[in-house]
């Protein structure tokens, strides 16, 4: 399925810039297991990338209510409330 209404520029900017941080962390991450380093320090950034990633998720969620499922919904398109449904139980 395509996003019919194009997400600005700006948008773009910022979901590919928490993107980038999030792979910046990840990569941290990768350097820290490389040095040894205590597994404590490991799982607090593993913490970090999993709420940046959870952010980045409901931002994206936000934006397909407010857009792609409005559109359905204004179109008659019946199952669009289970999808919301079942998107939002894999983000829990």
């Amino acid at each position: 399925m395509e996003k019919k209404e194009k997400r600005s520029e700006e948008q773009c900017k910022q979901l590919k810039n928490r993107i980038s941080r999030m792979v910046g962390q990840l990569n941290g991450i990768n350097r820290m297991l490389e040095e040894n380093r205590y597994c404590g320090e490991i799982l607090t950034q593993v913490a970090a990338v999993e709420s940046a990633l959870q952010s980045f998720g409901y931002i994206v969620l936000k934006e397909h209510l407010e857009t792609c499922v409005v559109e359905g919904i204004q179109n008659g398109n019946d199952k669009m409330m289970e999808e919301v449904i079942e998107l939002v139980k894999k983000l829990k």
